[in-house]
């Protein structure tokens, strides 16, 4: 049984960079692989292995007193979901792009997910969806803005354009799906002049994971960034699959389209993909068949999805940028 853990901290860390070959070779020798994050403002990633070792793995990180509080979340696999493990140096742990945010020295106030009905269900109180547009489409908190970002990028110009229609109003409130993005927003928010910021702890996911169902204001489920895909209550797994060209999350209905042919297109990407990039995505959905009809993972199908999800957010910005140009 493999522990995947997921964790994220805003702390002022000037020495990441002494930090990284010693993380790296630690996680190495005890076979975890994923990704971790080091910047100045702290460190955020997904990694996995056995159990004992993401246990010694969180043990050393706690042993810095910067980190003694560190939170994280824990799944479990059959199998290792990652194939090598990098510890990163970055500009920031969650990109936003502006210079000077640092959750460490402004940040709004943390609710519980036991407080956050309260301050949301006044209609005084703004809330604001700081996830991306595929994320937002397939469920929200009921009454949240959409900003309609491709990436978290493009939150902050969103913000600016749009926040005078928010300056009348008392609070505003802010969530994603862990509680990194939304924690990162309210820094920024605060720095363009506003003082009572909110966002929700733990994130969407620890929200289903404790509020009743019966007592919950999500609609919908909840985008994740793994293979269950989304989750409802309870993280019980949802009902939406990936469109393994485009990173899409698709129904039951979408694959019923004649635009969808598992691996290589679906109705979100049928019309915008080149005939060339069709063929290629079809010859690679043959190998990764082949693959487990060998009882094999085929490694290199995970790392183009990834290339395309890439690209396909790069070209979702031009358009936007075109859209934008036009008016």
């Amino acid at each position: 049984m493999i522990t995947v853990a997921a964790l994220y901290k805003f702390v002022s860390l000037p020495d990441f960079r002494e930090i990284q070959p010693r993380l790296l070779e630690f996680c190495k020798a005890r076979e975890i692989f994923g990704t971790l994050l080091l910047a100045h403002e702290g460190i955020n990633g997904t990694v996995a292995g056995p159990g004992e070792a993401i246990e010694a793995l969180i043990a050393l990180l706690k042993s810095d007193p910067r980190l003694a509080d560190l939170e994280h979340k824990e799944s479990h696999c059959d199998e290792n979901p990652f194939y090598r493990m990098k510890v990163r140096l970055k500009k920031e742990i969650v990109t936003m792009g502006v210079p000077g945010i640092d959750p460490n020295e402004t940040v709004g106030a943390y609710l519980d997910p036991d407080e956050w009905n309260e301050v949301v269900a006044d209609p005084d109180t703004v809330l604001i969806d700081t996830r991306n547009d595929y994320e937002v489409a397939i469920g929200t908190f009921k009454g949240a803005i959409d900003p309609q970002t491709v990436t978290f990028r493009e939150f902050p110009e969103w913000f600016r354009q749009n926040k005078d229609r928010f300056h009348n109003k008392p609070r505003i409130a802010m969530f994603c799906t862990g509680g990194i993005r939304c924690e990162k927003a309210t820094a920024f928010v605060k720095a363009e002049g506003f003082e009572d910021v909110f966002h929700l702890k733990g994130g969407i996911l620890k929200y289903l994971e404790t509020v009743p169902e019966a007592e919950s204001l999500w609609e919908g489920e909840c985008f994740v960034f793994d293979n269950r895909v989304s989750v409802g209550h309870g993280l019980k797994p949802g009902n939406y699959d990936l469109c393994h060209a485009c990173r899409m999350p698709i129904t039951e209905a979408d694959k019923q389209s004649a635009k969808y042919l598992k691996g290589v297109c679906c109705p979100h990407c049928h019309d915008a993909m080149s005939g060339e990039r069709k063929a290629a995505f079809a010859e690679r959905q043959k190998q990764v068949e082949l693959a487990a009809a060998r009882g094999e993972r085929h490694v290199a199908a995970d790392v183009e999805t990834l290339r395309e999800k890439k690209r396909a957010e790069r070209e979702a910005r031009k358009a936007k940028d075109r859209e934008r140009e036009a008016l």
